[in-house]
């Protein structure tokens, strides 16, 4: 069964940087496409950043573009995001998540409806 946990998550000031990364493990292939979402209260889930996997290829919501970065360490089956000049409306959980099968910019799900494998998300607080 897939595993997908989240660290690197606490809290900042806005204008810092954190590191979260997403271990996976457990299963049979690869995934294609894996994504960072956030979600912060009475808010929907929203898309952050997506990669696929086999091209390395990113996407980005136009709210993050120039200062978040999502990367993959194949060897070590981990995914990360690094955020930069945090704002506190970044603020939110964000999780991991991860499919198989779809490529490209069809990695891209704004609310995440095509993805299967879900982390249990990791906490972002941002003050002013």
């Amino acid at each position: 069964q897939v595993r997908l946990v989240e660290s690197g998550g606490g809290s900042v000031q806005a204008g810092g940087s954190l590191r979260l990364s997403c271990a996976a493990s457990g299963y049979t292939y690869r995934p294609t496409c894996m994504a960072w979402f956030r979600q912060a209260p009475g808010k929907e889930r929203e898309a952050v950043a997506a990669i696929s996997t086999g091209s390395g290829s990113t996407y980005y919501a136009d709210s993050v573009k120039g200062r978040f970065t999502i990367s993959q360490d194949k060897a070590k089956n981990t995914l990360f995001l690094e955020m930069n000049s945090l704002k506190p409306e970044d603020s939110a959980m964000y999780s991991c998540t991860a499919r198989t099968g779809y490529y490209g910019s069809t990695c891209w799900s704004d609310r995440g409806r095509i993805y299967t494998y879900w982390g249990q998300g990791t906490q972002v607080t941002v003050s002013s």
